[in-house]
């Protein structure tokens, strides 16, 4: 086998998690179709090296939304225009 056909080495790296979390962590890799643990936190840490401004508050903040969303707690544009006080002045109003 040439040297380029050769995988690359690979050590183990041990860490250390709480149960819950561990249990998270199986869920999500097997909800998303990865074939082992070890797999899946391999992606994770590649995506996390390959996107470092992509940071854990941006992270929050897309999985706030996405639990919004799938519990059906959206807003139209109209709805937060409003909340925010951006509604634009009808015709009306300048009377």
């Amino acid at each position: 086998m040439a040297e380029a056909d050769t995988p690359p080495d690979k050590t183990t790296v041990n860490i250390r998690m709480s149960e819950t979390f561990l249990e998270d962590v199986d869920a999500t890799w097997q909800e998303q179709g990865f074939n082992s643990r070890s797999e899946y936190i391999r992606a994770v840490l590649r995506d996390a090296l390959k996107h470092p401004d992509f940071n854990r508050a941006d992270l929050k903040a897309m999985l706030a939304g996405e639990v919004e969303i799938q519990e059906g707690r959206t807003h139209s544009s109209d709805d937060v225009k409003e909340q925010f006080g951006l509604t634009e002045a009808t015709d009306a109003d300048d009377e």
